[in-house]
């Protein structure tokens, strides 16, 4: 089943919650360089993240981020179905 762009950004903001280079979001969050790209700059021009360029560049959630965080999660348990991916039968 295909991610929904939300649950994509949710993803992206848990994952930055503590700092994240951009390396550990594309695995974590299952995705390739040339996807994460366009979500990363969503994210930073929106004030949902915040970069900070060391010997690293280091992305992470902003307070706006955080309160987006929550307002996605509270959506996605209210709407399990639609979030949470069916659980596949073994044989």
């Amino acid at each position: 089943m295909k991610r929904s762009k939300d649950a994509i950004i949710s993803q992206i903001l848990d994952i930055c919650s503590k700092g994240a280079s951009k390396t550990r979001i594309v695995y974590q969050a299952n995705l390739n360089f040339r996807t994460v790209v366009p979500y990363i700059d969503i994210l930073t021009k929106n004030g949902l993240l915040e970069t900070k360029k060391d010997s690293i560049v280091t992305y992470t959630t902003t307070a706006k981020g955080t309160k987006l965080l929550n307002d996605f999660r509270s959506i996605q348990s209210l709407l399990p179905e639609i979030y949470c991916a069916p659980e596949k039968k073994k044989d």
